[in-house]
């Protein structure tokens, strides 16, 4: 039986040689997402370029809410492939079998409950010309709701388009991207394996391999929209607490991407940024989620990877609600700021 979360990254591997390849490969992983999915499958079709240029294709890792392979149909009307899974094989085999069964030269991997908006290949497509040496490339995004309600948008790297300098430095620190706004070359995954090890965070873990071998370039327009809900990955794995301690393994296994002067140093600011992260989200488990003890065991957590004011103050903060039974307000519409990794 094969392992749902692989030891080592995957091998991705090349193209046969008669096999005719577009420059696009848009690979559409999803599991129990059809809501979300309608849309995120419009968003493409309406930049379809052809099939002699992009290949559009569903991975479903064997969904249960609905018929997906009637839905790709009814939307696509033949246009968009279909594979469905054997067996539930969990996100990561799904990716992995994305990434294979993909033959484009630039692989977007869109989740299903993600989206673009319209100029998102284009764009792309122009900074690849732009920076031939780029590995990989990724547009500025926005992250937004159930009801694609916008909550607010990613940090500026660049004003303008360009190679991001000290970028292992800086992306190996925290992460500043989200999915759907990265794009990456074919032959880097082939170099480079596949997403492993961890469900949450495994996306960093790649941005960070990609960046200690490449080049990776950035369009500071915000052209793609991560979608934060209740189901998906990240807000399972917060109450599970299973994304503290996947953050910590992905902060170890980068440990050998950096220069040997910098690793210490990259350790120390990785583990600063993550238990600040995990204490502030603490508050938003107490509350919206109405879970005190998992936000208590959050915030100690948080202060054991790293003390400081902030951390304390997080941990004491929850704890004094408990002790006070201080109401939790699940019902009050909280303009949440989803940090997932940022400074």
């Amino acid at each position: 039986m094969i392992d749902r979360i692989p030891k080592t990254p995957p091998e991705i591997k090349p193209v046969p040689d008669q096999i005719r390849r577009p420059l696009w490969s848009v690979m559409i992983p999803c599991y129990n997402c059809s809501s979300y999915l309608i849309e995120a499958l419009r968003a493409v079709l309406q930049q379809d370029p052809g099939p002699e240029i992009m290949q559009i294709e569903v991975i479903d890792d064997c969904s249960t809410d609905t018929n997906v392979e009637a839905l790709v149909d009814y939307i696509g009307k033949g246009r968009i492939k279909y594979y469905r899974q054997p067996e539930n094989v969990g996100s990561l085999r799904n990716f992995e079998t994305c990434l294979n069964r993909s033959t484009g030269q630039y692989i977007h991997l869109l989740h299903g409950d993600d989206l673009v908006k319209p100029g998102f290949y284009t764009e792309i497509g122009q900074v690849f010309t732009q920076f031939p040496e780029a590995g990989a490339a990724f547009t500025g995004y926005t992250y937004i709701n159930e009801q694609n309600a916008e909550l607010y948008h990613n940090n500026e790297l660049l004003y303008e388009t360009g190679l991001l300098m000290n970028w292992l430095l800086d992306i190996g620190r925290a992460q500043h991207i989200q999915p759907p706004a990265m794009v990456v070359k074919r032959e880097v995954y082939e170099k480079l394996g596949g997403f492993f090890a961890v469900h949450y965070g495994e996306d960093w873990e790649m941005w960070v391999r990609i960046a200690a071998h490449f080049p990776v370039a950035h369009n500071p327009k915000r052209l793609a929209l991560y979608r934060v809900h209740e189901n998906n990955i990240t807000s399972r794995y917060f109450l599970s607490g299973q994304s503290i301690t996947d953050a910590m393994t992905v902060i170890e296994i980068i440990q050998a991407y950096f220069p040997k002067s910098e690793k210490k140093r990259m350790n120390r600011l990785a583990k600063r940024h993550f238990a600040r992260y995990f204490s502030y989200t603490s508050d938003k488990i107490y509350h919206e989620y109405g879970r005190p003890d998992i936000a208590l065991e959050q915030a100690r957590r948080a202060l054991k990877i790293h003390f400081s004011y902030t951390t304390l103050f997080y941990y004491l903060k929850i704890f004094s609600k408990i002790r006070l039974g201080y109401k939790m307000e699940r019902e009050r519409k909280i303009l949440y700021r989803p940090l997932n990794f940022f400074r």
